[in-house]
């Protein structure tokens, strides 16, 4: 325990290193709006990545429907700060709880079915959500919800990121993160040893799809504006792929990928007639020689360098 705590507080001390260092490097303007655009966007993707691999990669579930909690959390915080005019950090809060208690209310009935049914479940029910979404007008409607001010910075999405990532390695050890994992492993057989599989599922998916909704606030608050066309099943399919792209299991693999992702999608803006092509040959190649993803289900760690004792997840 001490080893872990050891750990944990080594990585805390990079992050508040890393955190200076970036926050110097923009308020400096070493690094410009563009690129302070798309850091911002890394670390909602990576809390987006996370979050589903909570899901996917730790209770061995198969969910497309991500984008749907993104979008309750980018419309519930949006008409918290617009609409109702209070505290940004109140819309947060609210956005949370609010696409935490619709993933619970989805997952009580999808979750009893499997593979690729639960995946044609819960892509359904993500474009519901946004279809619903595009005939509200209290929302904007097909316009989306504009106006919306930019009160997410780099220290709020860098330390919100933190924390989530946090929480789910925290849980992931935890005698319930215990159970899912079981569950991921032989499903048949945690039933078996008295393992309640769908509270364990249903609570990996609440707890999913509750981080989506902060991300979608994170989102509508820095881009102004909130619009059904940023959350169809293809931001699902983003969200899908960074995940297989660095492991299915793996924290630091969906870190990894959503960096991977962002920063390709970046670069590859000046050339919008190549980017797709380039992007979906790398992805076919990764496939073909490394299906199970950069990481598979390991976490990096010193010890994979050799510099380090005992592995930490």
């Amino acid at each position: 325990m001490n080893q872990v705590r050891k750990f944990d507080l080594t990585l805390f001390a990079a992050c508040v290193a890393a955190f200076a260092a970036l926050q110097g490097a923009i308020f400096t303007g070493i690094i410009g709006p563009f690129w302070e655009l798309n850091i911002i966007l890394i670390c909602i993707n990576i809390i987006l990545a996370v979050s589903l691999n909570l899901i996917n990669g730790y209770t061995g579930q198969f969910s497309i429907g991500h984008a749907g909690f993104m979008a309750v959390g980018a419309y519930t915080s949006a008409v918290i700060t617009v609409k109702l005019g209070l505290p940004y950090e109140l819309g947060l809060v609210v956005a949370t709880i609010a696409a935490g208690f619709l993933g619970f209310l989805i997952g009580l009935p999808t979750l009893r079915l499997n593979g690729d049914y639960l995946a044609i479940a819960t892509l359904g029910l993500g474009e519901i959500i946004r279809i619903c979404i595009l005939n509200i007008d209290y929302v904007g409607g097909a316009s989306g919800l504009m106006g919306i001010p930019r009160l997410t910075t780099f220290a709020y999405v860098f330390w919100i990121m933190i924390a989530v990532i946090f929480f789910i390695k925290n849980f992931k050890n935890s005698a319930p993160g215990r159970c899912c994992l079981a569950i991921r492993e032989n499903e048949i057989a945690a039933d078996t040893m008295g393992i309640n599989t769908t509270k364990y599922k249903v609570l990996a998916f609440t707890l999913g799809a509750s981080f989506a909704g902060t991300a979608g606030a994170l989102f509508s608050h820095y881009f102004f504006l909130a619009h059904p066309a940023s959350f169809t099943f293809m931001r699902s399919f983003d969200i899908l792929t960074m995940v297989v792209l660095g492991g299915l299991g793996s924290m630091t693999g969906s870190i990894t990928g959503a960096i991977l992702l962002t920063f390709i999608s970046a670069f590859l803006s000046d050339f919008p007639e190549w980017r797709m092509i380039i992007y979906s040959v790398t992805m076919i190649i990764l496939m073909l020689y490394r299906p199970q993803g950069l990481f598979g289900n390991k976490e990096l760690s010193l010890k994979m360098f050799g510099l380090g004792g005992k592995e930490n997840g």
